[in-house]
């Protein structure tokens, strides 16, 4: 074998030997859990808020007294 097919080889087992990558991986997968569970509250409490600015509208159209 020439030199350069074993240094490759060398560089691909260290390459497949290394966890930096998976732990970036699982990190990213966790973010973008967090992140989907965030925008769905978000979208439940906006909901919410609509409801209760709606009620708070209408009551108050209800009590408009004109002069």
């Amino acid at each position: 074998m020439s030199i350069k097919v074993v240094t490759m080889m060398e560089k691909l087992r260290s390459f497949i030997k290394r966890e930096d990558g998976a732990s970036a991986i699982e990190y990213a997968l966790i973010a973008g859990l967090i992140a989907v569970v965030i925008i769905g509250g978000a979208q439940a409490i906006g909901l919410e808020l609509s409801d209760i600015f709606t009620t708070i509208k209408d009551t108050l159209s209800g009590a408009r007294t004109d002069p």
